[in-house]
């Protein structure tokens, strides 16, 4: 590795180490990738108090940056989150590899024999903060995917994530695979962020994890196409024919499961029917669970719910806070969520399946949910074994983003001496 503080000649080293990779994985076999995930697997199981030591320094360093509650807690590692992080790997590993994937084929009148079929992106480049799992998700679905990653880890994860990459490492090496791979750029400097995002060269698309501010960052400078969220603003409309006892239970889930993921619920709407029928159930609910809620002028005179400010809609807490608005019925509830949402998840409860068909019809988020909790916007709970992070755009690939959508295709045209008249 070059001198760690000359970054441009590092960044440029990472990137033609991963362009060298990227070729040699487009044709590595199904089998060589399973191994060394399965591998990396054993290695991360088999490293867990070294790990754990690691994020005891990272979680001291958190501390001392002044990381709030739900921050700690996406940085914060545990037997039980490596063993997860574990399962994420092998699962990954099962899936079926999607390289070479036939997706359509015809046969033309000329006697052309066309097929669609998948292949990698080449060179992923994955930026982003706090969770240091990240670091086994994103280098396992783009290895899965045949692509090559360099991942910038946030600087509160560093010591976490190196050791999670060697592990990465020992299964790339077990396999017979090119240790570069999967690179963990060896700085905390951001300079090595900024030089990512203009590697044009060697990075054929950028996908950040993060915060506003990171996500923000990265839209606004980078050259580099980008699979990105900027914010995770998820709202739960709760229909005048919901089941009340349901509605508790999803909007609590929502809300309190984990706060600071960007599946969490950020503003709760209630069918003025619905609250005429059962009352303020759902907000004494969130209130007993220990939540603000930062309610409208319908709501704000109930116990426990403060009056809200108008910049309270729209905004992503990641933490135990939530806006809650009445609305007339699911045309208001969507109105609401066009002008306020981010196009990333939103969820209505109802047993009435035409209300839920409009809802469905009439939003675009990325996810749509009808009966079921916002935090189940994740890759790994969709069948991805993982995802990479949440896509909201509207280009390539939208929703969880796992190993098929980490693909492009390309054409393969057969003939017999066939000649164009």
């Amino acid at each position: 590795m070059k001198d760690l503080d000359d970054i441009s000649a590092v960044m440029h080293s990472l990137g033609d180490n991963a362009k060298a990779a990227a070729a040699e994985l487009a044709f590595a076999t199904p089998k060589s990738k399973t191994a060394a995930l399965e591998a990396a697997a054993k290695s991360v199981w088999a490293r867990r108090a070294e790990i754990l030591e690691a994020n005891a320094k990272d979680m001291e360093f958190g501390a001392e940056k002044g990381l709030s509650a739900a921050m700690l807690d996406r940085l914060q590692l545990t037997e039980d989150r490596i063993k997860g992080i574990v399962e994420g790997l092998r699962s990954v590993a099962a899936q079926t590899d999607p390289v070479g994937k036939t997706i359509a084929e015809w046969d033309m009148p000329s006697g052309l024999n066309i097929r669609r079929v998948r292949t990698p992106l080449g060179v992923v480049g994955v930026i982003y903060e706090s969770r240091p799992n990240v670091t086994a998700d994103a280098g396992a679905l783009c290895l899965k995917s045949g692509n090559a990653v360099i991942l910038r880890g946030g600087s509160e994860s560093f010591h976490s994530s190196t050791l999670i990459h060697a592990c990465l490492v020992d299964g790339l090496k077990q396999a017979g695979l090119p240790e570069a791979a999967i690179q963990l750029v060896p700085t905390r400097d951001r300079a090595a962020v900024s030089a990512m995002l203009t590697m044009t060269d060697h990075i054929d698309v950028i996908v950040p994890r993060g915060g506003k501010g990171l996500v923000g960052l990265v839209q606004r400078e980078a050259r580099v196409p980008v699979f990105a969220h900027l914010e995770g603003i998820c709202h739960v409309y709760v229909d005048a024919k919901a089941d009340p006892a349901m509605a508790v239970e999803i909007v609590l889930n929502a809300k309190t499961r984990r706060t600071g993921i960007c599946g969490s619920m950020e503003c709760l709407l209630i069918d003025r029917a619905f609250h005429e029928a059962y009352g303020t159930i759902l907000t004494e609910a969130l209130v007993k669970a220990g939540v603000q809620v930062r309610g409208d002028t319908d709501l704000a005179q109930t116990d426990g719910v403060i009056p809200a400010e108008d910049s309270d809609f729209g905004k992503e807490f990641l933490d135990m806070i939530c806006a809650a608005r009445i609305v007339d019925g699911v045309d208001e509830a969507i109105s609401h969520i066009r002008t306020y949402g981010s196009d990333h998840t939103d969820a209505i409860v109802t047993n009435d399946q035409p209300t839920a068909d409009r809802f469905f019809q009439r939003l675009d988020s990325a996810i749509l949910m009808h009966n079921a909790s916002t935090q189940f916007a994740d890759g790994g709970e969709f069948g991805m074994g993982a995802e990479i992070g949440i896509a909201t755009g509207k280009m390539h690939a939208r929703g969880p983003v796992g190993a098929e959508q980490l693909t492009s295709f390309k054409y393969l045209v057969a003939g017999k001496g066939t000649l164009r008249p």
